[in-house]
């Protein structure tokens, strides 16, 4: 399963909503949400959350 060096959003504030991300020896990107770290976890792979992430910055509209 995943690692444990959690990383959190850069963009969370202190409270409950926080997105928390890492990575599995088998190169896939797990994350979860801060106010229940052991619920629902979506994986994916590299690529496709680089791609995310990507499209989330280049966005006009983060509001």
């Amino acid at each position: 399963m995943a690692e444990s060096n959690w990383q959190k959003s850069s963009y969370c504030a202190q409270g409950e909503a926080c997105l928390h991300v890492t990575t599995t020896s088998e190169r896939t990107v797990i994350l979860t949400e801060s106010s229940d770290p052991t619920g629902s976890i979506l994986s994916t792979t590299p690529a496709t959350w680089a791609a995310f992430v990507r499209s989330v910055k280049e966005s006009t509209d983060h509001g």
